[in-house]
């Protein structure tokens, strides 16, 4: 059965709003893949009768999903078409939520679910880099805002409607619930995306390099992740794993005829120091995440609905601040507005870093919007300086390299901010912690992520300055 033809190439022609739908769908059901299942974790132990630690598949098995193959994923849009990759992606991550919903065991659901974190893959790689190819460059900020408010609000939508749904109708509608919004992402991308360009001798795929990266992200990635923040000796082996593997990867690519990631892409200044921020903004962000509730329930004795509430403050803002950071950057310029953010994370930390408990809520929830605000402003300028900087044959692999900086900065974040803060709270059990020592690691972790954001602020200042798009031969 053929495909219907997209309804204009022209990125300037009135497609290109529904264009810009489709790909918010795709943006959508990529970040309500990763934050609603965190809510049904105690729902599996009962159903499947099984251990806390197994259960932990289910979102790990998805994560690993998106971090080891995204890279691989936006090279092959490069290659093969990223329109068709994307039909690829939505497809299958509308038939992976049906076997997630249907799913009999635990194996089947783990198994389910590293599928659908493979169509996220897909649909996080392909998002990016189509921009470039549906919209018009002087409204690209516009878009990149747009698509980062929509991440934000499925980021903030998870949990909440993950736990309506599981109290409602069960554990396996938070699953179901995609099919139809991935069914109307298909028919929009099906009509309104813009044709892949003709391309002339396409270039073999690295094989052996896809395979080595995904390796070794995935030997990085569980060793941040296995223990729960604790570091074993099988942490270390692992991460000794990545370590190697890293300098395999590197090395065969600088052999390679056709590689999945070209070597002289990281001389470029811009996306250099693009992927740089990206991975040390997002492991700031992470530690709001990771500190933030204990600091809110054990130092301001919040229950637990009021720290949902303060939680959802940071997406909220995020979401709010896209399309506003997305007009900034057209009007004012990329490099501009990313110095503007990672100013505002740089002042929202310092205040976390000295924040008083005995000044209530709003000392905590001031600083964090300045964090989420210039965060949102960040993502926006920095996507959009990285993707239109590049020649559009790289425009996938790089969109997916800005992704797996991003996922490499949370997936560090959760780990190192979470062993910051609880070394500095000097005690081994946290939840059960004085409001000293809960202080005491929330200031340490903030000023940790106060330097990291001065880190990048520091690296936007002077490297992340505009250039030549790189060529290439695809």
């Amino acid at each position: 059965m053929s495909l219907p033809a997209p309804a204009s190439a022209n990125p300037a022609g009135s497609a290109v709003p529904w264009s810009l739908v489709c790909l918010a769908l795709a943006m959508l059901l990529s970040s309500l893949g990763t934050s609603s299942a965190n809510v049904a974790l105690p729902t599996f132990v009962q159903a499947f009768g099984t251990s806390f630690q197994a259960v932990q598949w289910v979102v790990l098995a998805y994560l690993l999903g998106v971090t080891t193959l995204i890279v691989s994923v936006g090279r092959m849009g490069d290659l093969f078409g990223r329109r068709r990759l994307m039909l690829a992606g939505i497809g299958l991550f509308t038939v992976a939520s049906i076997a997630c919903g249907l799913a009999p065991e635990l194996w089947v659901l783990i198994a389910a679910r590293a599928a659908q974190g493979l169509g996220a893959a897909v649909m996080m790689a392909s998002t990016m880099a189509l921009v470039g190819d549906a919209v018009p460059a002087a409204r690209a900020g516009r878009a990149m805002g747009f698509l980062g408010t929509t991440s934000a609000v499925g980021t903030a939508l998870g949990p909440s409607m993950g736990g309506l749904l599981v109290a409602g109708f069960g554990w396996r509608s938070i699953f179901l619930v995609n099919v139809p919004l991935g069914l109307v992402a298909l028919l929009l991308a099906c009509r309104h995306l813009p044709p892949d360009r003709a391309l002339g001798k396409r270039p073999s795929f690295d094989h052996r390099g896809s395979a080595l990266l995904a390796l070794t992200l995935a030997a990085y990635a569980l060793s941040m992740t296995l223990g729960r923040g604790r570091f074993g000796a099988l942490n270390i082996a692992l991460l000794l794993v990545a370590l190697v593997g890293t300098g395999a990867f590197l090395l065969l690519e600088s052999r390679t005829q056709s590689p999945l990631v070209r070597p002289e892409l990281f001389r470029s200044r811009v996306v250099g120091a693009g992927f740089a921020m990206s991975s040390l903004v997002t492991t700031v962000a992470m530690t709001t995440l990771v500190v933030g509730p204990f600091y809110l329930a054990r130092a301001l004795h919040l229950d637990p609905a009021g720290v949902g509430l303060v939680m959802t403050t940071g997406p909220l803002v995020a979401a709010l601040a896209g399309v506003p950071a997305g007009r900034g950057v057209d009007r004012f310029g990329a490099r501009r507005m990313t110095i503007t953010g990672l100013g505002s994370m740089v002042l929202g930390a310092a205040a976390l870093s000295c924040v008083a408990s005995s000044l209530g809520i709003w000392s905590y929830v001031i600083p964090l919007v300045f964090v989420t605000a210039g965060f949102a402003v960040f993502q926006a300028a920095n996507n959009t300086a990285v993707v239109t900087g590049v020649d559009p044959g790289q425009r996938g692999v790089v969109s997916g390299l800005l992704n797996l900086s991003r996922n490499l900065g949370l997936i560090t974040g959760a780990s190192a901010m979470g062993a910051v803060f609880a070394l500095a709270s000097g005690t081994r059990d946290i939840a059960t912690a004085g409001v000293a020592a809960v202080v005491s690691g929330t200031h340490a972790a903030f000023a940790v992520a106060a330097a990291l954001a001065l880190g990048a602020l520091l690296l936007a200042i002077g490297f992340a300055r505009p250039h030549a798009p790189l060529s290439s031969n695809t």
